[in-house]
Protein backbone atom coordinates (compact mmCIF):
# COMPACT_ATOMS: atom_id res chain seq x y z
CA UNK A 1 0.00 0.00 0.00
CA UNK A 2 1.26 3.59 -1.10
CA UNK A 3 1.16 6.31 1.57
CA UNK A 4 1.50 9.84 2.04
CA UNK A 5 4.42 10.92 3.84
CA UNK A 6 4.75 14.08 5.65
CA UNK A 7 8.26 14.92 6.69
CA UNK A 8 9.55 18.19 8.41
CA UNK A 9 12.23 20.37 7.01
CA UNK A 10 14.01 22.40 9.05
CA UNK A 11 15.50 26.02 8.31
CA UNK A 12 18.59 27.53 10.56
CA UNK A 13 20.37 30.85 10.18
CA UNK A 14 18.50 31.39 6.80
CA UNK A 15 19.22 28.47 5.27
CA UNK A 16 18.13 24.39 5.11
CA UNK A 17 19.43 21.89 7.43
CA UNK A 18 20.99 19.20 5.19
CA UNK A 19 18.81 16.70 7.38
CA UNK A 20 15.82 18.58 5.60
CA UNK A 21 16.91 16.36 2.44
CA UNK A 22 17.44 13.35 4.27
CA UNK A 23 13.95 12.93 5.71
CA UNK A 24 12.55 13.25 2.48
CA UNK A 25 14.99 10.67 0.65
CA UNK A 26 13.83 8.73 4.23
CA UNK A 27 10.18 9.32 3.40
CA UNK A 28 10.29 8.10 -0.35
CA UNK A 29 11.56 4.53 0.95
CA UNK A 30 8.84 4.60 3.17
CA UNK A 31 5.87 5.67 0.77
CA UNK A 32 6.19 3.00 -1.51
CA UNK A 33 5.22 5.21 -4.34
CA UNK A 34 3.02 7.45 -2.52
CA UNK A 35 3.53 11.30 -1.74
CA UNK A 36 5.73 12.94 0.24
CA UNK A 37 5.04 16.44 1.23
CA UNK A 38 7.39 18.67 2.87
CA UNK A 39 6.38 21.03 6.08
CA UNK A 40 8.46 23.98 6.02
CA UNK A 41 7.50 26.56 9.46
CA UNK A 42 8.64 29.81 10.28
CA UNK A 43 8.85 33.41 9.66
CA UNK A 44 9.64 33.28 5.75
CA UNK A 45 10.52 30.43 4.36
CA UNK A 46 8.87 30.73 0.90
CA UNK A 47 12.24 30.90 -0.69
CA UNK A 48 12.97 27.37 0.56
CA UNK A 49 9.88 25.68 -0.96
CA UNK A 50 12.07 24.68 -4.75
CA UNK A 51 14.92 23.44 -2.94
CA UNK A 52 12.73 21.16 -1.17
CA UNK A 53 11.15 19.72 -4.55
CA UNK A 54 14.22 19.36 -6.18
CA UNK A 55 15.47 17.08 -3.43
CA UNK A 56 12.37 14.96 -3.80
CA UNK A 57 9.61 16.43 -2.23
CA UNK A 58 6.32 16.09 -4.13
CA UNK A 59 4.04 18.78 -3.11
CA UNK A 60 5.49 21.63 0.16
CA UNK A 61 3.29 23.30 2.45
CA UNK A 62 4.78 26.31 3.96
CA UNK A 63 2.84 28.67 7.40
CA UNK A 64 4.66 31.89 7.62
CA UNK A 65 4.16 34.04 11.15
CA UNK A 66 6.04 36.29 13.49
CA UNK A 67 5.56 33.30 16.40
CA UNK A 68 7.46 30.53 13.83
CA UNK A 69 10.78 32.67 13.98
CA UNK A 70 12.02 31.16 16.55
CA UNK A 71 11.31 27.18 17.54
CA UNK A 72 9.24 26.96 20.37
CA UNK A 73 7.21 23.30 20.93
CA UNK A 74 3.70 25.33 21.48
CA UNK A 75 3.83 27.31 18.08
CA UNK A 76 5.75 24.70 15.86
CA UNK A 77 3.24 21.96 17.41
CA UNK A 78 0.21 24.01 16.47
CA UNK A 79 1.67 25.10 12.86
CA UNK A 80 2.23 21.37 12.52
CA UNK A 81 -0.93 19.76 13.64
CA UNK A 82 -2.73 21.80 11.19
CA UNK A 83 -1.27 20.54 8.20
CA UNK A 84 -1.54 17.13 9.65
CA UNK A 85 -5.36 17.89 9.82
CA UNK A 86 -5.41 18.80 6.61
CA UNK A 87 -3.33 16.40 4.67
CA UNK A 88 -4.21 13.08 7.10
CA UNK A 89 -0.74 11.23 6.09
CA UNK A 90 0.30 7.62 6.88
CA UNK A 91 3.27 8.27 8.18
CA UNK A 92 5.81 11.40 9.23
CA UNK A 93 9.32 12.02 9.17
CA UNK A 94 11.46 14.20 11.37
CA UNK A 95 15.55 14.40 11.89
CA UNK A 96 16.27 13.35 15.18
CA UNK A 97 18.00 16.89 15.73
CA UNK A 98 17.29 19.09 18.82
CA UNK A 99 14.32 20.72 17.22
CA UNK A 100 13.01 16.63 16.04
CA UNK A 101 13.87 15.33 19.80
CA UNK A 102 12.15 18.12 21.40
CA UNK A 103 8.65 18.01 18.66
CA UNK A 104 8.16 14.76 17.86
CA UNK A 105 6.99 12.91 21.38
CA UNK A 106 5.15 15.97 21.34
CA UNK A 107 3.46 15.55 18.72
CA UNK A 108 2.87 11.54 19.11
CA UNK A 109 1.35 12.42 22.12
CA UNK A 110 -1.17 14.30 20.63
CA UNK A 111 -1.75 11.86 17.93
CA UNK A 112 -1.72 9.43 20.31
CA UNK A 113 0.64 7.44 18.17
CA UNK A 114 3.73 5.37 18.58
CA UNK A 115 7.13 6.90 17.53
CA UNK A 116 10.30 5.19 16.33
CA UNK A 117 13.45 7.67 17.05
CA UNK A 118 17.09 7.79 15.99
CA UNK A 119 16.86 5.78 13.45
CA UNK A 120 19.93 5.40 11.53
CA UNK A 121 19.08 2.97 8.50
CA UNK A 122 16.07 1.76 6.61
CA UNK A 123 15.31 -2.29 5.07
CA UNK A 124 12.80 -2.69 2.26
CA UNK A 125 10.36 0.14 1.17
CA UNK A 126 6.98 0.73 1.40
CA UNK A 127 4.28 -1.59 3.94
CA UNK A 128 8.19 -4.01 4.62
CA UNK A 129 10.20 -1.14 5.92
CA UNK A 130 12.44 -2.25 8.99
CA UNK A 131 13.77 0.53 11.00
CA UNK A 132 17.44 0.14 12.41
CA UNK A 133 18.15 2.41 15.52
CA UNK A 134 20.96 1.87 17.86
CA UNK A 135 20.41 0.91 21.71
CA UNK A 136 22.71 0.77 25.21
CA UNK A 137 24.39 4.13 23.87
CA UNK A 138 25.18 2.69 20.45
CA UNK A 139 26.65 -1.01 21.72
CA UNK A 140 23.72 -3.18 20.09
CA UNK A 141 20.79 -2.49 16.96
CA UNK A 142 17.37 -3.35 17.14
CA UNK A 143 14.83 -3.67 14.04
CA UNK A 144 11.55 -1.95 14.29
CA UNK A 145 8.57 -2.58 12.09
CA UNK A 146 4.98 -0.50 12.67
CA UNK A 147 2.62 -3.17 12.03
CA UNK A 148 -0.34 -0.75 12.03
CA UNK A 149 -1.02 3.02 12.55
CA UNK A 150 0.56 5.96 12.01
CA UNK A 151 3.99 5.50 11.36
CA UNK A 152 6.07 8.18 12.99
CA UNK A 153 9.94 7.95 12.27
CA UNK A 154 12.83 10.20 13.41
CA UNK A 155 16.21 9.62 11.87
CA UNK A 156 20.02 10.43 12.70
CA UNK A 157 21.80 13.01 10.91
CA UNK A 158 23.97 12.43 8.46
CA UNK A 159 23.02 8.66 7.77
CA UNK A 160 20.79 8.20 5.26
CA UNK A 161 21.39 9.91 2.31
CA UNK A 162 19.81 12.97 0.49
CA UNK A 163 18.32 12.11 -3.33
CA UNK A 164 19.87 13.65 -5.46
CA UNK A 165 19.55 17.09 -6.58
CA UNK A 166 17.17 17.88 -9.57
CA UNK A 167 16.41 20.99 -11.04
CA UNK A 168 14.26 20.02 -13.27
CA UNK A 169 11.88 18.71 -10.81
CA UNK A 170 8.26 20.60 -10.17
CA UNK A 171 5.69 20.09 -7.37
CA UNK A 172 3.23 22.24 -6.21
CA UNK A 173 3.78 24.82 -3.55
CA UNK A 174 0.77 25.87 -1.03
CA UNK A 175 0.40 27.83 2.11
CA UNK A 176 -2.12 27.67 5.63
CA UNK A 177 -2.71 30.68 7.72
CA UNK A 178 -2.56 29.43 11.17
CA UNK A 179 -3.01 32.13 14.09
CA UNK A 180 0.04 30.75 16.14
CA UNK A 181 -1.15 31.94 19.83
CA UNK A 182 -1.07 30.71 22.86
CA UNK A 183 2.72 30.44 23.29
CA UNK A 184 4.05 29.83 26.81
CA UNK A 185 7.45 30.38 26.10
CA UNK A 186 8.73 33.34 23.97
CA UNK A 187 12.01 33.79 22.63
CA UNK A 188 13.35 36.71 22.93
CA UNK A 189 16.52 36.67 21.72
CA UNK A 190 19.08 34.04 20.93
CA UNK A 191 22.81 34.24 21.79
CA UNK A 192 25.23 31.66 20.48
CA UNK A 193 28.29 31.13 21.91
CA UNK A 194 29.78 28.66 19.45
CA UNK A 195 31.65 29.41 16.62
CA UNK A 196 30.44 30.24 13.08
CA UNK A 197 31.59 27.31 10.69
CA UNK A 198 30.50 23.71 9.92
CA UNK A 199 27.37 22.42 12.27
CA UNK A 200 28.61 19.65 14.60
CA UNK A 201 25.52 17.39 14.42
CA UNK A 202 25.84 17.74 10.31
CA UNK A 203 29.49 17.48 9.56
CA UNK A 204 31.23 15.06 7.52
CA UNK A 205 34.40 15.32 9.50
CA UNK A 206 35.02 16.01 12.72
CA UNK A 207 38.09 16.61 15.09
CA UNK A 208 37.78 16.09 18.60
CA UNK A 209 40.04 17.06 22.01
CA UNK A 210 40.00 15.92 25.59
CA UNK A 211 41.17 16.63 28.62
CA UNK A 212 44.89 15.99 27.19
CA UNK A 213 45.04 19.13 24.93
CA UNK A 214 45.43 20.50 28.32
CA UNK A 215 44.10 23.76 27.85
CA UNK A 216 41.32 26.09 25.92
CA UNK A 217 44.20 27.35 24.17
CA UNK A 218 45.57 23.81 23.18
CA UNK A 219 42.29 23.59 20.60
CA UNK A 220 43.45 25.96 18.61
CA UNK A 221 45.68 23.42 16.52
CA UNK A 222 42.41 21.43 16.32
CA UNK A 223 40.26 24.25 14.94
CA UNK A 224 43.05 24.52 12.11
CA UNK A 225 43.04 21.15 11.04
CA UNK A 226 39.39 21.40 11.63
CA UNK A 227 39.12 23.92 9.13
CA UNK A 228 41.77 23.07 6.75
CA UNK A 229 39.64 19.79 6.29
CA UNK A 230 36.21 21.46 6.13
CA UNK A 231 35.05 19.72 9.10
CA UNK A 232 33.58 20.99 12.99
CA UNK A 233 35.58 20.49 16.40
CA UNK A 234 33.94 18.76 19.11
CA UNK A 235 34.90 18.00 22.56
CA UNK A 236 34.60 15.15 25.28
CA UNK A 237 32.73 15.65 28.63
CA UNK A 238 36.31 15.84 29.89
CA UNK A 239 37.59 18.91 28.15
CA UNK A 240 34.04 20.56 28.87
CA UNK A 241 34.36 20.18 32.75
CA UNK A 242 37.65 21.74 32.69
CA UNK A 243 36.81 24.64 30.59
CA UNK A 244 38.53 23.92 27.50
CA UNK A 245 35.53 24.58 25.70
CA UNK A 246 31.67 25.46 25.51
CA UNK A 247 29.31 22.08 25.97
CA UNK A 248 27.95 22.88 23.03
CA UNK A 249 30.62 21.55 21.54
CA UNK A 250 30.36 18.09 23.66
CA UNK A 251 29.96 14.47 21.63
CA UNK A 252 28.71 11.69 23.94
CA UNK A 253 25.69 10.45 25.82
CA UNK A 254 25.05 13.65 27.26
CA UNK A 255 25.92 15.22 24.63
CA UNK A 256 25.73 15.78 20.50
CA UNK A 257 25.42 12.12 18.62
CA UNK A 258 27.54 11.98 15.54
CA UNK A 259 28.28 9.99 12.77
CA UNK A 260 30.92 11.77 10.58
CA UNK A 261 32.45 10.02 7.50
CA UNK A 262 35.89 10.98 9.68
CA UNK A 263 36.29 11.51 13.37
CA UNK A 264 39.90 12.31 15.05
CA UNK A 265 40.11 12.13 18.55
CA UNK A 266 42.23 14.17 20.00
CA UNK A 267 43.62 13.46 23.45
CA UNK A 268 40.55 11.44 24.44
CA UNK A 269 41.00 8.33 26.70
CA UNK A 270 37.85 6.90 25.20
CA UNK A 271 35.04 7.07 27.77
CA UNK A 272 32.28 4.59 27.55
CA UNK A 273 30.07 7.73 27.58
CA UNK A 274 32.02 9.66 24.69
CA UNK A 275 32.17 6.63 22.72
CA UNK A 276 28.49 6.35 22.63
CA UNK A 277 28.36 9.80 20.72
CA UNK A 278 30.90 8.77 18.01
CA UNK A 279 31.53 5.16 17.80
CA UNK A 280 28.98 4.70 14.26
CA UNK A 281 31.38 7.36 12.54
CA UNK A 282 32.38 5.87 9.66
CA UNK A 283 36.77 6.36 10.38
CA UNK A 284 37.72 7.15 13.38
CA UNK A 285 41.04 8.24 14.17
CA UNK A 286 42.89 8.21 17.53
CA UNK A 287 46.26 10.17 18.49
CA UNK A 288 46.65 9.41 22.35
CA UNK A 289 49.96 8.99 23.62
CA UNK A 290 48.77 6.12 26.24
CA UNK A 291 48.73 2.78 24.42
CA UNK A 292 46.54 1.61 26.20
CA UNK A 293 43.60 4.17 25.67
CA UNK A 294 40.32 2.65 25.60
CA UNK A 295 39.78 4.62 22.12
CA UNK A 296 41.86 2.12 20.90
CA UNK A 297 39.73 -0.35 20.49
CA UNK A 298 36.92 1.30 18.40
CA UNK A 299 39.90 3.08 16.27
CA UNK A 300 40.17 2.46 12.83
CA UNK A 301 43.59 3.81 12.81
CA UNK A 302 45.63 4.78 15.31
CA UNK A 303 48.65 7.14 16.48
CA UNK A 304 50.12 6.61 19.73
CA UNK A 305 52.40 9.97 20.51
CA UNK A 306 52.32 13.29 21.82
CA UNK A 307 49.09 15.58 20.22
CA UNK A 308 51.30 18.40 20.00
CA UNK A 309 53.52 17.15 17.56
CA UNK A 310 51.33 15.33 15.91
CA UNK A 311 48.19 17.62 15.03
CA UNK A 312 50.92 19.71 13.48
CA UNK A 313 52.36 17.50 11.60
CA UNK A 314 48.96 16.14 10.51
CA UNK A 315 48.29 20.05 9.08
CA UNK A 316 51.82 20.38 7.54
CA UNK A 317 51.20 17.17 5.47
CA UNK A 318 46.90 18.01 4.92
CA UNK A 319 48.43 21.75 3.56
CA UNK A 320 51.14 20.04 1.13
CA UNK A 321 48.41 18.01 0.02
CA UNK A 322 46.04 20.87 -0.78
CA UNK A 323 48.79 22.62 -2.73
CA UNK A 324 49.42 19.95 -4.52
CA UNK A 325 52.89 20.29 -3.25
Amino acid sequence: MTKKVLVLGEVREGALRNVSFEVIAAAKKISGGGEVVAVLLGESVQSFTEEMIHYGADRVVTIEHANLKQYTSDGFSQGFMAVYEQESPEAIVFGHTALGKDLSPKIASKLASGLISDVTSIEGEGDEAVFIRPIYSGKAFEKVRNKNGLLFVTIRPNNIAPLEHDSSRSGEVSSIDVDVTNLRTIIADVVRKTTEGVDLSEAKVVVAGGRGVKSAEGFNPLKELADLLGGAVGASRGACDADYCDYSLQIGQTGKVITPDLYIGVGISGAIQHMAGMSNSKIIVAINKDPEAEIFKVADYGIVGDLFEVVPMMIEEFQKAKVGV
